[in-house]
């Protein structure tokens, strides 16, 4: 049985400028970072179907990709365990308390499914396959809570919430944004299992004979929409996760992000400097850091002048990293599956090369303060 207690918000006082009206109707992103235009529909067809987009970059033979490895579901070090999935989807296994068999078993973000789109046939098609199937996850893991950091279809998969659904029906807790449990329940989970949270909302999470965490819903720059009618309808967040036995070791997941908005192209990293950062990040690391971990996205990322005010950048990633005072940071949102912008314009191979050329250009140690795993591969905190 999994028990969820809300805590009191962590900013209480804070103004909720991200909701459009009172009760809200929609959300929005309120700093300056965000500009108010320019991610329209009509926008990404005019940027998908332009005469002067680059060339198709087709996938490179699987050797010049993430490699893929078997998760070793009996992996036998102690600690808070992190495992990637693929894309931004991972598997946290915290630390296992005295007197326990396990410790809380949390996937953010889990998508299995082949394509990430509403329908089956059509749409953005992984060209990395996962480390394992959802059943075989589910053969050797229990899960009891999943965290959504939005709905999109790359995020929010459906068909691998209903497989995980059915298998642990309420033994499993669904933590996602505000007005999201509408099309949740809409895939026949029950709204009992669902906990809709708006930012800085804080919940001890309680698994019975188990353990607990603590989570607080965390801002990000991003948006939100499932169809052409529901955008920004649903709220966006990111999460930040903490250990209460143990060594009450802390991750932050950043789900979906940007970190500043560039509209013009081919400026330095220099020049970018200027333009208005997102300052959650800041607020983030001051009251929920140090972390342990942040798991950062590094990917999907281009063209830059349209895709900067949704997406971060390896760049961008390494001021989130610091922003949030992580001891560690490993991309995420790369390697596995590509939209139909990023099929012109970015090489699948370029996010981690320009992760480890961006943390070289910070000072920062490659392999210590930031790093990359395999798809399956699992790490344990220090």
């Amino acid at each position: 049985m999994v028990q969820i207690n809300p805590l009191s918000s962590l900013l209480p006082d804070e103004p909720k400028s991200h909701h459009v009206g009172n009760p809200p109707t929609g959300f929005k992103n309120p700093w300056p970072s965000f500009p108010e235009h320019g991610q329209g529909l009509m926008n990404v067809f005019k940027t998908r179907f332009s005469k002067d987009k680059p060339p198709f970059k087709p996938v490179p033979d699987r050797s010049e990709l993430v490699q893929v490895q078997k998760i070793d579901f009996a992996y036998p070090e102690p600690g808070f365990k992190v495992t990637w999935i693929g894309h931004a989807s991972f598997l946290l296994q915290t630390s296992t308390p005295p007197g326990a068999s396990r410790g809380v078993n949390i996937l953010c973000d889990p998508l299995f499914s082949e394509r990430t789109s509403p329908v089956t046939f059509f749409g953005p098609k992984r060209y990395n396959p996962p480390p394992c199937s959802i059943h075989e996850l589910l053969d050797n893991i229990e899960i009891d809570l999943i965290l959504i950091s939005h709905n999109h279809y790359d995020h929010a998969d459906a068909g691998t919430l209903k497989a995980i659904y059915a298998n642990r029906k309420h033994k499993v807790h669904i933590l996602v944004g505000l007005h999201s449990s509408r099309w949740l329940v809409g895939h026949g989970i029950d709204r009992s299992c669902i906990t809709e949270v708006d930012w800085w909302d804080q919940f001890e999470v309680n698994v019975e004979n188990v353990g607990a965490v603590k989570i607080t819903s965390t801002p990000s720059q991003h948006f939100s929409g499932r169809s052409p009618f529901d955008r920004n309808y649903d709220l966006w967040c990111s999460f930040a996760i903490e250990e209460l036995q143990g060594d009450h070791k802390k991750l932050y997941f950043s789900g979906d992000t940007a970190y500043r908005s560039i509209t013009e192209p081919n400026l330095t990293h220099e020049e970018e400097e200027s333009h208005p950062a997102c300052p959650a990040f800041k607020q983030i690391g001051d009251f929920l850091g140090p972390f342990d971990l942040a798991l950062l996205p590094i990917g999907l990322c281009e063209p830059r002048a349209f895709m900067s005010a949704v997406h971060a950048n390896p760049w961008d990633s390494i001021h989130i990293h610091k922003d949030v005072r992580s001891k560690k940071s490993i991309g995420m949102h790369y390697g596995t599956v590509r939209g139909g912008l990023s099929q012109y314009y970015e090489d699948v191979r370029s996010p981690p090369q320009n992760w480890k050329e961006a943390a070289h250009t910070a000072g920062l140690k490659w392999g210590e303060d930031i790093g990359l795993v395999n798809i399956g591969e699992t790490l344990v905190l220090d």
